[in-house]
């Protein structure tokens, strides 16, 4: 099955709820790594397709976040580290809220350069 089809909101119309645990999936990343995201993903995966979806990509992508940053602070010894690991947590900020503005307005959002762990 596609994973662009497990993240529409076109055939249903979300609720308020669905928006606002979407929104929440997203933003919990920022305080707490990916494990937020999961336990949504884990409580709210069997109530709707756009949360399963949701908290998936937002579980996905911080996991992707914090293999990048255990990779820039390995590559701190080199020096280049340092300069990554404000790079990767600004790139992980900024688009956890566009995620969450995205998802806030009934669209699901699919984050750049994410590794697909969680299917």
């Amino acid at each position: 099955m596609n994973d662009t089809t497990e993240t529409s909101s076109e055939s249903v119309p979300l609720s308020s709820d669905d928006r606002t645990w979407g929104i929440i999936a997203h933003l919990s990343g920022i305080f707490t790594s990916f494990f937020g995201p999961l336990v949504i993903w884990l409580i709210k995966k069997e109530e709707s397709a756009f949360l399963n979806g949701q908290s998936k990509e937002a579980l996905n992508f911080q996991i992707t976040i914090a293999i990048a940053m255990f990779i820039s602070a390995l590559l701190s010894i080199v020096v280049i580290g340092f300069l990554l690991m404000p790079i990767v947590g600004l790139a992980a900020l900024v688009l956890s809220i566009l995620a969450a503005v995205k998802v806030s307005n009934g669209e699901a959002y699919r984050y750049p350069f994410t590794l697909r762990l969680v299917k």
